[in-house]
């Protein structure tokens, strides 16, 4: 049986409290090299809360949390964070710089371009490849507030990755996006799984169908809990996703990519299905 691959992130029974509520109780994950895990859940759940955890932006109430073999507490997380790549759709950039000086922002972790500061001609090809991996190159010199959500996602991604980090964090990145744009996006995400084999990755969605093709694990969050967590095939069933909903869901898988059904509930009285619901039958290819 070949060596299991490394561990990148490790949290272990995981607490957080803010204002005497808890917004994680008890959650385990451990995410190794090569593998892409998706958090899903409902709205509230605890994702993005998970997430900056796992990203060095907060820290743990009780539990532990282990990022690139260094446990948080007992870091500088400034410098940790140089070696993840971190996806916020909500950047914050004010200034119109062009697509590649977006990327190469990355090579510096700021916003903005440092004043003064020039890139090196091997972070300079760094970016050009990125921009062409991630099917942007053609609008390198285009401005930022040219850009449509779907191009700015993608720059963000190609961003993310100038440092080569071990670990790319993506909250939500097709936020806002129309079919064509997000059908853009998580294909690039499949190109960049391909290409980087040792890359790991944890992508934060409420919608099945926005999960990449390529994802190998999910865990499924709700009201800040583990529903259940592992290899994707096993947890996105329909039991599991309906539990973790709290509504009836018909779980597929179409191609590579999963898509959800809400089962009816003409006879939903006091939060229990009738016998219409009951009887409506799987579709296809559901799994559960």
């Amino acid at each position: 049986m070949p060596e299991p691959a490394p561990e990148v992130l490790r949290a272990d029974r995981v607490d957080l409290v803010r204002g005497g509520r808890y917004l994680l109780r008890g959650v385990d994950l451990t995410v190794r090299a090569g593998e892409h895990w998706t958090l899903l859940g409902p709205n509230g759940a605890g994702k993005s809360t998970l997430l900056g955890l796992l990203g060095a932006v907060s820290h743990p109430t009780s539990g532990t949390v282990r990022v690139l073999d260094h446990q948080l507490g007992k870091v500088d997380v400034r410098a940790l964070r140089a070696f993840i790549g971190h996806v916020n759709p909500r950047h914050p950039l004010l200034t119109p710089l062009t697509i590649r000086e977006v990327v190469l922002t990355g090579a510096t972790s700021t916003i903005d371009l440092v004043p003064r500061w020039t890139p090196t001609a091997e972070q300079e090809r760094d970016a050009d490849e990125l921009l062409d991996l991630l099917g942007i190159e053609a609008l390198r010199s285009a401005r930022w507030p040219e850009l449509s959500q779907g191009e700015r996602g993608r720059a963000l991604i190609a961003r993310a990755l100038m440092p080569r980090p071990r670990l790319l964090l993506l909250d939500e990145p097709t936020t806002g996006l129309d079919v064509a744009a997000r059908e853009q996006l998580l294909s690039g995400l499949d190109d960049l799984r391909a290409e980087q084999p040792g890359l790991a990755s944890v992508l934060v969605t409420h919608h099945l169908e926005e999960i990449p093709a390529s994802s190998t694990h999910a865990l499924l969050l709700r009201e800040g809990e583990t529903v259940a967590a592992g290899p994707i095939d096993e947890v996105l069933t329909t039991d599991l996703v309906t539990a973790c909903f709290a509504h009836p869901i018909r779980v597929a898988r179409l191609e590579g990519r999963f898509v959800a059904r809400a089962q009816r509930t003409r006879s939903l009285t006091r939060g229990r299905l009738g016998p219409e619901a009951a009887r409506d039958p799987e579709p296809t290819g559901a799994r559960g």
